[in-house]
């Protein structure tokens, strides 16, 4: 039996990934707020170019639209066209009930398109009350949280090598 021992803070969660085929990787960005998603999508990139992943971009209007999105790449088989996922996006607290309802559906989706469908999915959907919030979190010379969702995706399809060998987007496994 093999064991493998949980995370600790002694560990490098910035150490160079290692793959046995480099991952294809989809970037979801909504640009409600550009400034904000241009910082959090510099941050994916640098962050997948660092791990040799191939990606593409794509634009959405706004958080709920993510999942959605990330959906319409499976086909009729249920074979998905990428390896791994990136969220990102920003919903910033208002005077109603709105972002409630944009933050918990956004995630949610994003939470039923992994446990329903596999997707490894890095989130990168910031959830703030203030705008100084949202770009301390986006700028990646701050906390970087689009870098920090792309290396979640990253570290995801890792462990999905790592426990099943690696695996085609048709979901095809075979051994390195």
């Amino acid at each position: 039996m093999k064991i493998v021992p949980p995370l600790d803070e002694t560990q490098d969660h910035d150490a160079p990934f290692s793959f046995a085929r480099a991952p294809h990787v989809m970037i979801v960005t909504a640009p409600f707020y550009r400034d904000v998603a241009t910082m959090l999508l510099s941050g994916a990139i640098r962050a997948l170019d660092g791990a040799d992943a191939t990606y593409e971009v794509f634009s959405v209007p706004g958080a709920l639209e993510i999942p959605a999105a990330m959906r319409l790449t499976l086909d009729a088989s249920g074979a998905a066209r990428f390896d791994a996922y990136v969220a990102l996006g920003c919903v910033i607290r208002g005077e109603t009930t709105h972002y409630d309802i944009v933050a918990g559906e956004s995630n949610r989706g994003l939470m039923d398109l992994t446990i329903r469908h596999g997707f490894l999915i890095g989130n990168g959907i910031l959830t703030v009350e203030t705008m100084t919030q949202a770009i301390e979190r986006a700028d990646p010379e701050q906390l970087d949280k689009g870098g920090g969702a792309a290396k979640a995706a990253l570290s995801l399809y890792a462990l999905a090598e790592s426990l099943r060998g690696v695996q085609h987007r048709s979901g095809a496994s075979h051994a390195g």
